[in-house]
Formats: C-alpha cells, sequence, structure tokens
C-alpha cells in the first residue's frame, strides 16, 4: 500500500516537517464515493442512509404487483425488510453524468431500462411511477406493464 506524504514548511522558524500516512488495510481505507459496496449483494449510500439490492431483483421485468411481493418477500445479507423504493429514493441513484445505465455501473449492476417505484401517482391509483437507468428519467406506467426491479430498506448504522 502507498504511503501519502505530505510536507509542512515553517518558514519563520527555517525548518521542514515530513509526515507518512499509511491506509489501513480494508475496505474502510477511505470512501471514494458515496457508495460501499458491502461484499454480499448490497450496497449502502452513506447520503440517504438507505441499503440497496447490488443488482436487479430477478431475472427479467415484471408488473409492479410481482415488483412489490418480490421485494417484500427478498432475502438478502440476511436481511428480510426489503421494499420498492419511492421515486425519490430510486431518482437518488441517477447519475446525470452517465448514460446506458444512468447510475454507477461500478457498483451497480443495472440494465439500462426501467424500474418500478411504491409512488403512485395521484390522477390514477392503476398507474406508477417508474425510473429510467437509461437516461435517468423518470415518468408513470399502468402497474400491469413490465419493469425491473431493484429493492431498497432503510440501513441502521453500522449496517
Amino acid at each position: 500500500m502507498n504511503a501519502l506524504s505530505i510536507r509542512i514548511t515553517d518558514h519563520r522558524a527555517g525548518t521542514d516537517h515530513t509526515f507518512q500516512f499509511t491506509p489501513a488495510p480494508g475496505p474502510n481505507i477511505a470512501i471514494l464515493s458515496r457508495f460501499i459496496d458491502n461484499g454480499d449483494g448490497t450496497v449502502t449510500d452513506t447520503t440517504t442512509g438507505l441499503m440497496w439490492s447490488k443488482g436487479t431483483v430477478g431475472d427479467a421485468s415484471i408488473c409492479w404487483n410481482d415488483a412489490d411481493t418480490a421485494c417484500r418477500e427478498l432475502t438478502l445479507a440476511g436481511h428480510r425488510d426489503w421494499r420498492l423504493p419511492t421515486r425519490a429514493e430510486l431518482l437518488s441513484l441517477v447519475d446525470d453524468t452517465r448514460h446506458d445505465p444512468a447510475i454507477d455501473s461500478s457498483i451497480f449492476e443495472c440494465h439500462p431500462s426501467w424500474y418500478w417505484t411504491s409512488t403512485p401517482t395521484a390522477w390514477a391509483s392503476s398507474c406508477a411511477w417508474l425510473v429510467s437507468f437509461s437516461y435517468g428519467l423518470a415518468y408513470f406506467n399502468p402497474r400491469n406493464g413490465l419493469a425491473f426491479v431493484r429493492a431498497v430498506r432503510a440501513a441502521p448504522a453500522g449496517q
């Protein structure tokens, strides 16, 4: 592991001081991003305190009812309190500097496609909001349509 050196010069005293720091091995060396890959199929967002499924839940796009059930019945990394994210929560994963997918693909496994949210539309209970990880858009769709699923849970401090 490379050491980091910092040199401080005290011009009045005419002295130089050099300090060396060597990062400790392990996952807590530094947080280079707001996301922490927990190594167990989950990712923790240090900004929101949410824990996400690293990958898509299931292998295919599914209707909203099946998406909601898949999240509620999911057991991942020993946790059983998974749920479908709200529109605001899922949009928080969009990375505006990327497209196809519009998410940090070094952290998340993601189809550049639509993902369900738990947020219903205000004008029709038969519709719900989706987020596109192709370009980072949000739009609505009837709940009997098809989209992919990413699960979320509140992660208490230290999890």
